[in-house]
């Protein structure tokens, strides 16, 4: 796994237990499946003058936790004892501002593609490391973006099979994944 580190984040309140996964879905271009831009938006450095589609990303500063593509591979942008900038404005169970104690994990995709055997493998590979760090977060608590923030968001939206990622999540047994802490 890699990791790039985002200037995106913020320290996670004091004694803010982490119990939250919010799955989401990102292409950029919209339809457009390659990690580099997503990986630039997320350092800071997509020039938003290069495609139509970005104009409206000028000055916009969000990160994830992790990012999948659409292989499988996995890269991390923010340490999980940090906040990364993800869910908005969000709730979950009473609570606002999930970024609090969320981990945010992106897969690359959009409302029209089905996602890939590799990211649901690789996701779900990435849920049960996260589960073993912090055992707060249960399966039940694995959700996404449309979840924590409906009526604004959509991802993973339609194309992402829950059924399908839990029992890939149920199958995991190795868990060789080493993330930053």
């Amino acid at each position: 796994m890699r990791f790039l580190p985002s200037p995106h984040f913020s320290q996670r309140p004091v004694n803010s237990e982490i119990d939250l996964i919010v799955l989401h879905a990102i292409s950029l271009p919209s339809g457009h499946f390659e990690s580099q831009h997503i990986e630039s938006f997320f350092m800071g450095e997509l020039d938003t003058d290069r495609h139509p589609a970005f104009s409206d990303l000028k000055g916009v500063r969000v990160s994830a936790h992790f990012v999948v593509d659409r292989n499988g591979a996995i890269t991390q942008f923010v340490p999980l004892s940090k906040c990364a900038w993800h869910a908005g404005a969000s709730s979950w169970d009473g609570r606002d501002n999930c970024n609090d104690y969320a981990i945010g994990i992106e897969m690359i995709g959009d409302e029209k593609t089905p996602f890939t055997q590799s990211q649901y493998r690789e996701t779900a590979r990435l849920c049960r490391v996260l589960i073993e760090h912090f055992p707060a977060i249960s399966n039940q608590r694995i959700v996404g973006h449309q979840d924590v923030a409906p009526g604004r968001k959509w991802d993973p939206g339609r194309q992402w099979q829950w059924d399908k990622f839990h029992r890939s999540l149920s199958r995991i047994r190795k868990l060789d994944l080493e993330v930053e802490v």
